[in-house]
């Protein structure tokens, strides 16, 4: 029997034991989540695309994992899109669908990962919250954006419940430094009952 994983990632603290976790999930993660009716990625990249009008925009898929949310970025229309993720199994089975232009490994060392203005949008779907990346992640994509640049994320009823994920949203969003301009609760995981609220941030 395949081993499953989500009733362990959520109850993972440290980014080590993270990696491990995704190292050993990367053979079935598409067949877990599938399995258990994974909608977000074509919520964002669908309330992403209705907000980026120009879908030749160069999109960066920020952990992108197996390439479940570079596909469903293809499929609302993004032609430019590229994905980054520290874990080489999850890199690995994303070069085998046809949907990014490039595949970059991030360093969790390294403070700034992603160049600055390099990209018009980016998406962390499914990629901030428990068991994932930390809240200080938004900072750090939010920072990589040029003015007019939206993020498009997810934060799953786990994150929800822990206070410094929205926290840290509002702390752009309430001096104006970005303006919310989509947020919607739906479903994530219907399988696991797991819903998500979806955002698209534009910086200012």
């Amino acid at each position: 029997m395949t081993e499953k994983f989500f009733d362990k990632i959520y109850g993972v603290s440290s980014p080590e034991a993270t990696q491990d976790m995704y190292d050993k999930w990367a053979a079935s993660y598409d067949a877990e989540v599938a399995d258990n009716g994974y909608a977000t990625p074509a919520r964002v990249a669908k309330a992403l695309a209705k907000h980026l009008p120009d879908h030749s925009a160069t999109i960066l898929d920020f952990g992108c994992g197996t390439g479940l949310s570079g596909l469903a970025l293809r499929q609302a229309g993004f032609s430019q899109v590229d994905g980054m993720d520290p874990n080489t199994e999850m890199l690995s089975r994303a070069s085998e669908k046809d949907a990014y232009r490039t595949l970059i490994p991030i360093d969790l060392e390294d403070e700034t990962p992603i160049p600055q203005d390099s990209y018009a949008a980016i998406a962390a779907i499914g990629v901030i919250g428990t068991g994932a990346a930390p809240a200080s992640a938004l900072h750090t994509l939010l920072k990589a954006l040029p003015k007019g640049g939206h993020l498009g994320l997810s934060l799953n009823d786990h994150a929800l419940a822990d206070p410094s994920y929205e926290r840290a949203l509002c702390e752009w969003l309430d001096c104006g430094a970005a303006l919310l301009v989509f947020k919607k609760y739906g479903p994530h995981l219907p399988g696991q009952n797991i819903k998500s609220n979806v955002y698209i941030v534009e910086k200012k």
